[in-house]
């Protein structure tokens, strides 16, 4: 490694200096076919057929994609390709959506669909690599160009008439070969280690589910006298346990926000109970707040609706100040016997078990308290409930602060990996070495 020998001025604020016998050119000019974008309907989604490559599976920048999340019908696939039909070593970027810029590169030779919001970049083989090209678009002087020309309707996206006109950078081919296989192995060392860190945090995450789940159904004294709950997901439970429904330890919020006497708007995301702008212009919101319900300190909000759709998301969520969230969310207030928070641990535990999706009559959509009322609780002594909570509470703070190392080193890691890819895809490192 090391630096070229002459520089020149790129002619562009946005973009580095450049080795002086590197060219620059705007990417339609590198191009066989004009950018173009699939079929803006959407087909039916089917259980077998051709493979249909959408924008969600452009998971990150830069990494191949995933086609096996649905399927359409040959009919459908013939009419899509008449606009957009994808070969081997075309890349597809996002240009609209939370995820615009993200691209993914064409490595196999199976036939496929494809819908907007999804651009076809095909490359010119006379002129650039495709190789080359994938990772240039990866490197953040590129992104940059890409979002200083967003444009933001209800979410950002480019056109592709101004995605052509970005500026990318041309090296000889030779040297495209050179940086490309170099930066094929870099990235991919790199990627390994992501990955790694990846497993880390899911066998973390599992442990943590395991961890709860257990202790809420088997207690901290694993050596304590059993006896049979008569629950078959439960199994045996301490003998100083009782076993009550629902409705017999707790009752339904029905506070509702009559007079808009509390603002603190609150919503469920990811298992916590968060604040959220009242007065925020983004997001689904109501006209008004009044049919909203009140919750207070220790209640437990659970959702309890796209139960068919939805076996992934967390639903339930512990309240830690007095706010106001939907009422199509069901609010459950502790009785006497119950602290909040193991209540809280509890449920969360039967989330974690997918105990839900099998309460009704059969499998419906959504739940109410009269389906929930006969939902066995677990009560130990309060005491113990108590203890309960401590250390579940240290355990999972512990794991959460690994998740959050390992995250970090992550977030570093996907930094370095864009240093890698822009010192090498500009010139700013010389690489002589595949």
């Amino acid at each position: 490694m090391g630096r070229y020998a002459d520089y020149k001025d790129s002619g562009l604020s946005y973009l580095p200096n450049l080795p002086s016998h590197w060219e620059r050119t705007h990417l339609k000019r590198v191009l066989a076919v004009p950018i173009t974008d699939g079929p803006h309907e959407t087909p039916e989604i089917l259980d077998e057929g051709v493979p249909f490559l959408s924008a969600e599976a452009v998971k990150d920048l830069g990494l191949n994609f995933d086609l096996k999340r649905g399927y359409i019908s040959e009919d459908d696939h013939k009419r899509f390709c008449k606009k957009c039909k994808p070969q081997y070593g075309d890349i597809f970027m996002v240009k609209s959506g939370a995820t615009t810029g993200n691209i993914a590169m064409v490595t196999t030779h199976d036939e496929f669909s494809v819908w907007s919001p999804l651009a076809l970049i095909r490359y010119k083989p006379s002129v650039i690599r495709n190789d080359f090209l994938f990772q240039l678009l990866q490197a953040p002087v590129f992104r940059m160009q890409v979002e200083l020309f967003w444009s933001y309707g209800t979410q950002q996206n480019i056109g592709m008439k101004v995605l052509g006109n970005q500026y990318v950078i041309l090296p000889p081919m030779a040297e495209q070969l050179t940086i490309a296989t170099y930066l094929d192995r870099r990235t991919a060392e790199i990627d390994s280690l992501l990955a790694d860190l990846q497993i880390q945090v899911e066998k973390l995450d599992l442990y943590k589910r395991e961890l709860i789940t257990n202790t809420i159904t088997h207690g901290l004294n694993k050596s304590a006298p059993r006896k049979e709950s008569g629950v078959n997901w439960i199994g045996e439970i301490p003998t100083t346990w009782d076993l009550l429904p629902l409705y017999a330890v707790a009752k339904e919020n029905k506070v509702k926000n009559d007079g808009m006497v509390c603002e603190n708007l609150l919503s469920l995301s990811y298992g916590r109970i968060i604040p959220k702008d009242i007065d925020s212009a983004f997001g689904l919101l109501p006209a008004s707040f009044e049919g909203y319900q009140i919750v207070q300190p220790g209640y437990t909000v659970m959702r309890l609706t796209d139960l068919q759709n939805d076996k992934r998301s967390l639903r339930t969520g512990y309240a830690t100040e007095t706010g106001i969230i939907t009422s199509a969310y069901m609010g459950l207030i502790p009785g006497e016997k119950l602290d909040g928070k193991y209540f809280n641990y509890l449920l969360h535990a039967y989330d974690l078990l997918k105990i839900y999706y099998g309460l009704g009559s059969g499998l419906r959509q959504t739940l109410n308290f009269s389906d929930m009322k006969r939902l066995p609780v677990l009560m130990p002594p309060m005491p113990e409930q108590k203890a309960i909570v401590a250390y579940i509470d240290n355990k999972t703070s512990q794991i959460n602060g690994l998740i959050a190392d390992i995250n970090e080193q992550t977030e570093k890691l996907k930094q370095y990996r864009q240093i890698v890819i822009h010192d090498a895809a500009t010139g700013k490192i010389k690489v002589t070495e595949g």
